[in-house]
Parts: C-alpha cells; structure tokens; sequence
C-alpha cells in the first residue's frame, strides 16, 4: 500500500520547491527552524481563539497560515543543514496540539452558536485526526513505514480551511444558515477520511510485520 492521498507526490515536490526560497528568506531575518515552528503553533491557538469567537474567516487565514509553517520549518532546517531529532520531535509535538487546540476553538465556537452537530463532529474529527497521527508515530517507533493514506496532515487541513470559509461566508453557524451545512460537512468528511487513514496505516503495518515474519523463517 503505497501513498494514496489526495495530493500527489509530483505536487509536494512543487510546493516544497517554491516554499524554499521563502524558507531562506526567513532565515536571513534571524529565524531558525525551531523559531518558525513555536511561531506556527503561536498562529494556530490565534485561529482557535478566532474560532471560539466566531470569527470564521479570520479562523480560515489563521489555520492556512499556521499550516504554511509546517512546510517553512523543514524547508528552512534543510537549506541552513540544521536537521535535528530534537527540531523534528518539536515540530511533530507543535503539530498535534496545533491541530487539537483548533478543533477546540470550533468546538467552542460551535457551542457558543448552539449547533451542537458541529461541536461533536469537530471533537470527532479531532480524535481521528490524533489518531492517524499516532499510527505513524506508533509505526515508526517499531522501525516501520507508516506515512500512507488518503488524508495525511495537509490535506485534513485544506478540508478545514474550505469549511472554515465556507461557513463564514455563507451565514456562520446561525440557526438555518448554510453555514451549518459547509462546516459540518468538512468536519464529517476529515473524520471519515481520517478514521480510513488510520484503518490503512494499521493495515499497512501488518503487512510489513507478516512479511518480516515470513522473511524470518
């Protein structure tokens, strides 16, 4: 089971490119790679507090941009040679509670607008979210390939950015508004396809280990 996501690998490979010029720049400003990955995390707990507020497209530019540091610190760590275990455990660390500080924030938002639907699928989008996270870290942990699937970090992002602006856009999460619809829909679609990745990773490590059994024999 190779990679199955929705961006391809010719697509990353793009966007890796164009992020690195970008990535010296901030450099030369003094930045370093841990530097661009505590401010990511800074950006993102701004969109869960934009979230909290209702402020739905603020929350939308917020998550777009601390997502795009993702890409800034890694591109940065390799054009200035300074990849370490320790900035690679950081980045991963600031990630997951990015992610999970978000889905806070939506889920207080959601609250607060009294659309109960959303706020249980923004806490089920979080937990399966967190779990496709762990499959790769469980899997690598045991010296495994584990970064398969269909909705890796990026692309569940991208799912909650449309959401965030759509509902935004289209009434917020004001009863009757259309706003309901969107947000929900990106949060039902980044659990489902979320859940599948977890499924396709446990899978994908249990082929790994039969064969390493087999090949044992």
């Amino acid at each position: 089971m190779g990679d199955q996501s929705f961006v391809s690998q010719g697509t990353r490979a793009h966007v890796r490119g164009a992020v690195t010029p970008i990535a010296a720049m901030a450099g030369r400003l003094g930045l370093t790679p841990n530097a661009l990955t505590v401010i990511g995390f800074l950006i993102s707990t701004g969109a869960a507090v934009a979230a909290g507020a209702q402020a739905w497209l603020a929350a939308a530019a917020l998550v777009l941009i601390g997502g795009s540091f993702d890409m800034l610190d890694g591109a940065l760590a390799r054009v200035q040679n300074r990849v370490t275990r320790f900035g690679a455990f950081l980045d991963s660390t600031l990630d997951r509670w990015g992610e999970g500080v978000v889905y806070i924030g939506i889920v207080a938002g959601a609250s607060a607008a009294g659309f109960v639907a959303g706020a249980v699928l923004a806490a089920a989008a979080a937990v399966s979210s967190f779990q496709v996270s762990y499959t790769r870290a469980k899997a690598e942990s045991l010296r495994l390939h584990g970064e398969v699937g269909i909705a890796p970090r990026a692309e569940r992002l991208v799912l909650l950015t449309g959401g965030l602006v759509l509902a935004g856009l289209d009434g917020g999460l004001a009863s009757g508004a259309r706003g309901r619809l969107w947000l929900a829909g990106a949060l039902g679609i980044i659990f489902a396809t979320a859940s599948i990745t977890a499924v396709q990773r446990t899978w994908h490590v249990r082929t790994q280990l039969r064969k390493a059994e087999q090949g044992a024999q």
